[in-house]
């Protein structure tokens, strides 16, 4: 199985407010950068984007290391996912899960690969943390100058 690094970031300017998202792949020396952008949007729904575009963009089911410094992402995909799922798509206040479709949609991308998640403290000098974390930024910031 090939083994993949995706190295994912999200941003907002205000939240909810325009937003960008960046992914790195990288596969032995070949790396790909993935970016987008939402005029109208949460923090937590592109550090999901990130990691969903990331996931999409292989074409074969590969072993992958996530990289991010999300913990909602992260933890989400870990440990409430299940419960969620088993409960309806409802949280433990039995209220709707928030962010709904996009868990889904990770869920869904993320049954193809075998994962391990690897958090990463933002804003460390984690080369490749930084380097998406720009490219989210500068997404973001495309929209707030239109």
């Amino acid at each position: 199985m090939p083994q993949v690094m995706l190295f994912t970031d999200g941003a907002c300017l205000g939240n909810p407010g325009p937003g960008g998202w960046a992914a790195l792949l990288r596969f032995g020396k070949k790396e790909k950068l993935l970016v987008g952008k939402n005029p109208d949007t949460t923090n937590n729904q592109m550090e999901m984007k990130a990691v969903i575009e990331g996931l999409k963009a292989l074409k074969k089911a590969c072993e992958i290391t996530v990289f991010t410094d999300s913990r909602y992402v992260m933890d989400g995909y870990n440990q409430w996912l299940p419960g969620w799922k088993a409960k309806n798509w409802r949280n433990s206040k039995k209220e709707p899960v928030k962010n709904k479709s996009l868990w889904q949609e990770l869920d869904e991308q993320a049954a193809r690969h075998k994962i391990s998640w690897q958090w990463v403290k933002g804003h460390s000098g984690h080369p490749e943390n930084e380097r998406v974390d720009q490219a989210a930024r500068d997404a973001a910031e495309t929209l707030r100058s239109h």
